[in-house]
């Protein structure tokens, strides 16, 4: 197999330390690399320097000429005064001129008839309809409709998902992503996930997701200390390997061993994981478990910073309603907030996560129903970009600030160096500047800034955008530790699943559902909805009604009966409405159009339907 690109003898510094020296590296067709490691550790420069953004200080990077890269960069930079259009549809390709042309034309109210004829024959004689749909579709995915809106009105996460856009629509032979699933939803990261598995694309990417990096990847490449050890598989079996790699090291092992163990274990609860493979390699991490029983463990801290005092009454949503520009973001919500509760907050992008945590948080006053605050809730909300630094303070100064010493959840008190410690910052790093932090690293420091401050109704919003796994599994742990209430933002469904036990959804239109359960509950009470209501619809004709569950009052059942007919009567719908665009004239965008909004409100109305199919069902 011919190796697509080649990192030889590479070696580069940044602020006159070396991250990496005599590193060699090389991917082939149809690997998709996932490069891992702790903040600072190199890895985004690494991306660069294969992507050929800058040279390296010292090696090479070998590739053919013809190979076209393309990259994903955290932060991309775009022409100025471009528009949408100017920098998705390239000026080589004939037939993306064709479809910019026709886009835009179609977004004006009143189109130049001839033209748009002129244009319809055009993409006909190019074949470029089934291109024009594809395209499309990637920019609906992201989130992208107004193709003539200046990129500089763009906030900082459309910007990355314009820029990701293109580089699907131009499909390289080689992908080099950092951070690809920052600043997506969640179903745009599934279908994001079955785009990158088809077509035996080569990837190269460092993310912070593991479902997506385990179900993305075949590869794991890990940077640990200017060496990277290769794993040919994905992040499950990395867990493994990585912990019998590390158990000839008898102090690292021990440090490591519980929570490679406890996460390899969570991961394997899930549905999809649940096959014979799986089971031996549980086994096999089992046997290495029990030959290392007879070292001595050494007692560790965990991060347990003592939390304020709770009392009864914690926060009282009533009836709260919201509109933005005439558009109803919330519509009568009301929820008592009790001890320990642990929510996730979901939902696409613009359905408004952050306008209810605002109103939660008291940075925005509702237009209707009240917040009921009460008198010991201490709040700790960390959001992107909500704290800044001065970047000629020291790590550890910006730590002191708060306090020299931090009391934890035992009575006992760690100096902030100790907890700088804990939290990832060797001694090295807590005297060297902010400035010489990665952006990771200034995330993560961040983070901690919050969790100090002792809240008690901790609010997290994205926090493992930019952080590497291994904070995670420090953050986690204090998660999994912390009494009071959390509220959870986070497009990582790993993380999702891990620390909540009850969803908020928001569904659009106003609509927020409450879910008992975590997101990946959520989607297969969805999945299995589906198939009910399927296998229902096939077996009616020859099977009576079952008698109603007694746990379901009168006007329940009732409820539940037409629901069913209801669920019925939406799918034959959308199934007369997709059929009908086969019989639509090509050139009718106008019909098209008219009928795909349909097609789309009815599947919005669908899933609220089996949502509340299932409510009921369980009870």
């Amino acid at each position: 197999m011919s190796t697509l690109i080649a990192a030889e003898g590479l070696g580069h510094a940044y602020n006159d330390e070396w991250l990496f020296k005599n590193l060699t590296l090389g991917i082939n067709p149809g690997q998709r690399v996932a490069l891992v490691g702790i903040n600072g550790a190199g890895k985004s420069t690494l991306l660069k320097l294969l992507a050929e953004r800058f040279s390296p200080l010292e090696g090479k990077i070998v590739k053919n000429k013809s190979v076209k890269i393309g990259f994903l960069d955290q932060e991309p930079s775009f022409p100025e005064g471009y528009s949408i259009s100017d920098f998705i549809f390239s000026l080589e390709n004939k037939q993306q001129q064709l479809i910019k042309e026709y886009e835009e034309l179609i977004e004006d109210p009143n189109p130049d008839e001839k033209m748009l004829n002129r244009l319809y024959e055009e993409l006909s004689e190019h074949n470029a309809w089934e291109y024009e749909h594809e395209i499309k579709t990637i920019l609906s995915r992201m989130g992208i409709n107004h193709l003539q809106q200046k990129i500089a009105t763009l906030s900082g996460g459309q910007k990355k998902r314009l820029a990701f856009a293109k580089l699907l629509i131009e499909d390289p032979e080689i992908y080099v992503l950092d951070e690809p699933t920052n600043h997506l939803d969640i179903d745009t990261i599934e279908w994001l996930e079955k785009l990158l598995t088809s077509g035996n694309k080569t990837i190269l990417l460092v993310t912070h997701d593991r479902y997506f990096l385990d179900n993305v990847c075949n590869t794991i490449v890990e940077l640990d200390r200017g060496k990277t050890f290769n794993y040919n598989g994905n992040y499950a079996y990395f867990l493994e390997k990585k912990a019998e790699r590390e158990a000839s090291d008898d102090a690292t092992f021990q440090k490591n061993k519980n929570l490679l163990k406890k996460e390899l274990e969570w991961m394997r609860r899930m549905p999809a994981a649940r096959t014979t493979k799986s089971q031996s390699r549980i086994d096999a991490f089992y046997n290495l478990e029990e030959k290392t029983k007879q070292r001595s463990d050494n007692q560790q801290v965990t991060l347990n910073v003592k939390m304020a005092r709770q009392g009864g009454k914690i926060l009282e949503l009533d009836h709260i309603g919201q509109t933005f520009d005439d558009k109803k973001i919330i519509n009568d919500f009301s929820y008592t907030f009790k001890r320990g509760d642990r929510i996730g907050l979901a939902g696409k992008n613009g359905t408004g996560k952050s306008t209810l945590l605002n109103i939660i948080t008291g940075n925005l006053k509702p237009e209707k129903g009240i917040v009921d605050v009460g008198d010991t809730t201490v709040y700790g909300y960390y959001k992107q970009g909500g704290l800044s630094f001065n970047e000629k303070e020291r790590v550890i100064d910006i730590v002191k600030a708060d306090a020299e010493y931090i009391k934890m959840a035992d009575g006992q008190t760690i100096s902030a160096s100790a907890l700088l410690t804990l939290f990832l910052f060797p001694p090295k790093k807590q005297h060297g500047m902010v400035e010489k932090l990665s952006g990771g690293e200034k995330k993560r420091l961040h983070l901690m800034k919050v969790l100090i401050q002792n809240p008690n109704f901790l609010i997290l919003d994205e926090p493992t955008n930019d952080l590497d796994i291994d904070t995670l599994n420090v953050l986690e742990e204090f998660l999994e530790n912390f009494p009071g209430v959390l509220i959870l933002v986070s497009h990582d469904r790993y993380l999702l699943d891990k620390m909540s036990e009850q969803l908020f959804i928001m569904e659009g239109e106003g609509a927020v559902s409450i879910y008992n359960g975590n997101y990946s509950d959520y989607r297969v009470s969805l999945e299995n909805a589906k198939e009910v209501m399927n296998s229902k619809k096939e077996t009616v004709a020859e099977k009576p009604k079952e008698t109603s569950s007694k746990k379901l009052s009168f006007k329940e059942q009732k409820e539940f009966e037409d629901i069913e007919k209801s669920i019925s009567v939406k799918e034959d719908e959308i199934a007369k409405l997709t059929s009908s665009l086969n019989d639509i004239d090509a050139s009718d965008y106008q019909k098209i159009q008219e009928v795909s909004e349909k097609i789309k409100q009815a599947d919005d109305n669908l899933a609220k339907l089996l949502e509340r199919w299932v409510e009921l069902s369980e009870k």
